[in-house]
């Protein structure tokens, strides 16, 4: 059996939620043993960085916080997981099933970097955590292809002014799918396109998609 991390990656307001909760009943039904993870770990005492951070305590504004720096705060949440949570699962070849990553990091925070700068922040992203901290390099990774107009409507229905300083930014979340697209491109992620014509597909379609390239990965 080899190693297998899988991570559902997408923009705020792309539906992760959903097809994170779609997918693990499909592995459940499929008598697949995974765990699952879901980061940032909001109740955990290694998330207070980026509670803070998003929140606004560093500035009303995600560039108020470089790409390096805000980068830290989630690495080291997913680094006191590993260490105390999953790295036995992981020894064991367990699946691992991850609603967001490193991989989240490569997206949101790349977005506040010049477009000729975005590989080199991906490879230092990459190298520090999956070789200086120690922390798995995922199998496969599923992006959510949600357009930023239909994230946006989605989560100013949802939250209105409540969101953290990610979902409140229109131009921050433009950013980012932009630079999704572009990561997608380079390291070979899976898109899902998640709308047409302006419109969210059904749950159920896109999850269908995911499922398709979530057992391929498996059968390897």
């Amino acid at each position: 059996m080899s190693r297998h991390l899988i991570v559902i990656e997408g923009t705020d307001g792309s539906g992760k939620s959903t097809q994170a909760e779609l997918t693990c009943r499909a592995l459940t039904a499929a008598g697949v043993d995974f765990k699952r993870l879901t980061f940032p770990r909001y109740k955990e005492d290694s998330s207070m960085l980026v509670r803070m951070y998003l929140k606004g305590d560093f500035g009303a504004h995600p560039e108020d916080v470089n790409a390096y720096a805000a980068s830290t705060f989630y690495a080291v949440d997913r680094y006191a997981s590993y260490k105390t949570d999953w790295k036995g699962d992981w020894e064991r070849e367990r699946v691992i099933f991850c609603d967001r990553y490193t991989t989240s990091n490569a997206v949101h925070q790349s977005s506040k970097l010049p477009e000729e700068q975005l590989m080199d922040f991906t490879r230092w992203l990459f190298d520090y955590e999956y070789r200086l901290l120690g922390l798995p390099e995922p199998t496969c990774v599923i992006f959510l292809d949600m357009p930023p107009e239909v994230s946006f409507r989605m989560l100013q229905k949802r939250q209105g002014e409540s969101g953290d300083i990610h979902e409140l930014d229109h131009d921050y979340l433009k950013r980012c799918h932009e630079r999704a697209l572009a990561i997608c491109r380079q390291y070979g992620w899976h898109r899902i396109s998640c709308a047409e014509n302006g419109e969210i597909r059904p749950a159920e379609d896109i999850n269908r998609d995911v499922q398709a390239v979530l057992f391929e990965e498996l059968a390897k």
